[in-house]
């Protein structure tokens, strides 16, 4: 199950009430679930963990978050690279530089983060063995780039954000499976730059084996799996939850067989999520 959980936000009364977002992940009842927009520690959301939040409202044995940017919104800031900082809790952390825009993909070490300071980007939650987790990090387009947004639209210069992806490898009772969520760009053209980018980088972590890549990739279906060389595994529009017209939101996979695809309608978020049974082929 993927979900882009919009910091934990209803639309309908702008607020993130942690007991509401509990009692969403728990009708989910999924196995392994994947967030997009969570936060940790913002004032916004009331300083909740809201992966883990997830995780106990799931009864999962193991979680992980990634950050992709760190301090308040407004302030945002690139997530350190733990390999060079020294991993979470090292004092060296808060003085390392992140990686520059221009790096290529890293795959590092992702170890459970304690909360130094508020922090927002994706998790990943299984109640199944958890063998490994990795995170990659995913650079942002290094220039700005004129865009239409908002609602009129009307011409904006914007400026990407860091992003980054975290990958489990899930013992299941047929066998390992890598399971990997990540929040792409929503800059045209860049985001399946980065989609192709993040499957060559998982690909060289594990391999030829089984793959399931999930998360709000700020594309289509076609062009998903077209650019990742994957196959879908679920469809249905996702966005926006109220009345959705786009499925921005995805499972691909290789190597596993799909079954029972849904889209589920929940009281928090501007996405529905979007789940499916898998078994590995």
């Amino acid at each position: 199950m993927t979900w882009n959980v919009l910091h934990g936000c209803s639309p309908d009364d702008g607020r993130v009430d942690p007991g509401r977002f509990a009692a969403a992940v728990r009708a989910l009842d999924a196995d392994v679930l994947a967030l997009q927009e969570v936060d940790r520690g913002q004032e916004r959301s009331g300083g909740a963990d809201l992966a883990g939040i997830a995780a106990e409202a799931m009864g999962a044995d193991d979680h992980r978050f990634a950050a992709a940017l760190v301090g308040p919104p407004g302030a945002w800031s690139a997530a350190p690279d733990e390999d060079r900082a020294g991993g979470p809790g090292d004092a060296a952390a808060d003085a390392t530089a992140a990686l520059p825009a221009t790096a290529p993909e890293r795959i590092e070490a992702l170890v459970d983060p304690s909360p130094r300071e508020p922090a927002y980007g994706v998790a990943l939650i299984s109640r199944l063995p958890v063998l490994s987790w990795r995170a990659v990090r995913v650079p942002p387009l290094p220039r700005p780039m004129p865009l239409l947004v908002g609602r009129p639209l009307h011409p904006a210069v914007v400026h990407d954000e860091p992003r980054v992806a975290v990958a489990a490898r899930v013992a299941t009772d047929d066998g390992e499976v890598t399971v990997a969520t990540t929040h792409l760009s929503f800059i045209p053209g860049w985001n399946l730059v980065q989609l192709r980018r993040l499957v060559r980088a998982l690909d060289r972590e594990v391999g030829p084996g089984p793959l399931v890549l999930t998360g709000d990739l700020n594309t289509g279906p076609r062009r998903a799996a077209w650019v990742s060389g994957l196959t879908g595994l679920a469809a249905g529009p996702t966005f926006p939850a109220a009345q959705p017209r786009a499925q921005l939101d995805h499972v691909l996979g290789r190597q596993v067989r799909a079954s029972d695809g849904e889209v589920r309608h929940l009281p928090v978020s501007d996405h529905r999520a979007l789940g499916v049974t898998l078994r590995r082929a």
